[in-house]
């Protein structure tokens, strides 16, 4: 897999991926990795029809598992099976108790359980899922944090029109990984923060988000304008710690260079 390289890190890496970005997506579309991968999605259709169908066909359900960033559950294929086969109408089902809603998303946007079944379109928007998580993927195998940056981006406007409780909400956060370390990062949390009660790190993501960004509602941050600010901390702190373990480090070094 080749990176996608801005030449720097942190906000100034940042703002050259926006720059950058549309031109990068669209070279990435002619890869011919991501060709072959998005061709295979759209031209097979009957490996798209069933959980079963598509568990069965090793290379379908990796780029589906690809196109919602759970390309490392391709082996666990007991358990995707599963996941898919669970009624999204029931909240005691499989998919709606795990606390990773990447899950829910994939069974919804699949609609194997829907009336009448998949859609038509499924596979060219799953090729459009791949394509959007593969420049993620890239982007990352140079700098993982602007990886990080681009996924709360894209993680983050599903909130926009949810109709669950604030507090419902920062739950899935917490279950999400990617989403909770630019969360974290971007209020200060520290290691020893994931050790409280979850119903305690709730509330206290809430009060530091209404305490530095002015709102604890994640609609209100979907705003492109807040998540803009919410980046931009992220990004600003995640700097500021590399910086501080860089200097300890080098000063570790000098100590140990003296004679």
């Amino acid at each position: 897999m080749m990176a996608i390289t801005t030449g720097a890190g942190g906000l100034l890496g940042w703002k050259i991926l926006q720059r950058t970005e549309s031109r990068q997506i669209e070279i990435l579309r002619r890869d011919a990795v991501v060709q072959r991968s998005t061709s295979y999605l759209r031209d097979n259709p009957d490996k798209l029809t069933s959980p079963e169908a598509l568990v069965g066909d090793y290379r379908m359900l990796s780029a589906v598992l690809s196109a919602f960033g759970l390309e490392n559950d391709v082996a666990n294929k007991a358990f995707i099976r599963k996941v898919l086969e669970s009624d999204l109408s029931d909240r005691s089902a499989l998919v709606n108790r795990l606390s990773d809603k990447r899950y829910l998303r994939m069974a919804e946007a699949l609609g194997f359980s829907a009336p009448g079944g998949p859609s038509a379109d499924l596979g060219d928007r799953l090729g459009q899922a791949f394509i959007q998580r593969e420049y993620e993927r890239r982007v990352g195998a140079g700098d993982e944090d602007l990886r990080l940056a681009l996924n709360a981006r894209r993680e983050i406007a599903a909130f926009a029109d949810n109709d669950k409780s604030a507090t419902t909400q920062w739950y899935e956060v917490m279950g999400n990984p990617p989403m909770r370390k630019v969360f974290e990062t971007a209020l200060g949390f520290g290691p020893s923060f994931g050790k409280l009660p979850v119903e305690r790190q709730n509330a206290e993501f809430m009060k530091a988000a209404q305490r530095q960004f002015g709102t604890s509602s994640l609609a209100e941050l979907a705003e492109p304008a807040a998540t803009e600010r919410l980046i931009i901390s992220f990004l600003a702190r995640a700097q500021l710690t590399q910086s501080v373990s860089q200097n300890r480090y080098s000063a570790a070094l000098t100590l140990l260079a003296r004679p």
